[in-house]
């Protein structure tokens, strides 16, 4: 655990604290079990966001790929009465197809990430809403599938499965991230994708690659979110969601320069928004107001992240001269 990772779980228990005091139903064992479901919800895509932003990309599309393959799912599960184990198989597919197809447009394509995702949130959520004709996919009255159910909701010693699905899949991306050969090279292409390119590292595949993590891992967010809800809006299911990821991701010491993060920051920086979320709830500020947290933490995040880079590099300055 780096000095930001150790400020920012400092934070949290600081901030968890203070809203502890404030409002006791916070350490609720119910209070506590619903948040750290969201923290797995949410941070089960901010994970995959993390890789995209290390490359110096960005990821806008989260949302709409969780609506589209979560009404995908829903139906194909009820409706076409498709075996769900396969209904999984089929979704985590189509989510590394469309990471495979936003990584190539950026690489072979020259296109900027920014533009391509933009188009990807605007496409999948048209998709959705056109598939659905703009209705609400969801599940039948007495229709159960208690397996599925347990799988995804249900919860093993009081602990969500949703939050120990984030953390296996936390464990399997810091090793990715922090002990492979793919991580080195994924921090080198976002420090500087030319230097990378002329020593050696394949940048595209790197960079495509990133993408179809980040794909896959918002396609289990997707299916998790739908057995959340058990109803899916097309028009408004999962609307915003990059934002809780970017801000995650920020929050969690990735640069939106590119060549920084930890999978550990991005874990901690989804649990200090849910938790900053939950302080919304607690002391009845209104729900309005949520985005504009939002808003506030990827701003005081950006910051930091400029002061922290202009102190390191007047270090560097020092260092050389002397």
């Amino acid at each position: 655990m780096n000095r930001k990772d150790l400020g920012l779980l400092i934070l949290i228990l600081v901030v968890g604290t203070i809203v502890a005091i404030r409002q006791p139903l916070f350490i609720a064992p119910v209070n506590l079990a619903n948040t750290a479901n969201l923290i797995g919800l949410f941070g089960l895509f901010a994970i995959g966001q993390a890789f995209v932003i290390i490359t110096g990309g960005i990821e806008l599309s989260v949302g709409s790929i969780i609506a589209l393959l979560g009404v995908l799912f829903v139906t194909m599960v009820v409706v076409s009465e498709v075996y769900w184990p396969f209904a999984i198989i089929l979704m985590l597919v189509l989510g590394a197809l469309i990471g495979l197809v936003h990584g190539l447009l950026v690489t072979k394509g020259g296109l900027q990430p920014f533009v391509v995702t933009l188009c990807g949130l605007l496409i999948y959520r048209g998709i959705a809403r056109y598939y659905t004709g703009d209705g609400t996919a969801g599940f039948t009255f007495g229709v159960s599938f208690p397996d599925l159910e347990w799988l995804t909701m249900g919860r093993t010693a009081g602990i969500p499965h949703s939050f120990i699905a984030m953390i296996i899949v936390a464990a399997i991306m810091w090793v990715v991230l922090h002990r492979s050969v793919f991580g080195r090279h994924l921090y080198a292409v976002g420090k500087n994708e030319e230097a990378a390119r002329y020593s050696g590292i394949r940048t595209h595949r790197v960079i495509i690659t990133a993408y179809v993590i980040c794909a896959v891992l918002t396609a289990i967010a997707a299916i998790f979110f739908a057995m959340y809800t058990k109803s899916i809006s097309p028009s408004s299911h999962g609307n915003f969601y990059e934002l809780y990821a970017i801000a995650a991701a920020v929050l969690g010491g990735c640069s939106l320069r590119g060549g920084e993060g930890s999978i550990i920051g991005v874990v901690l920086g989804t649990i200090l928004l849910q938790v900053l979320q939950n302080l919304v709830n607690l002391l009845g500020i209104p729900s309005s107001l949520n985005f504009a947290v939002m808003g506030s933490v990827i701003l005081i995040g950006a910051i930091a992240d400029q002061q922290f880079t202009k102190r390191r590099e007047l270090k560097r300055i020092a260092s050389t001269a002397g």
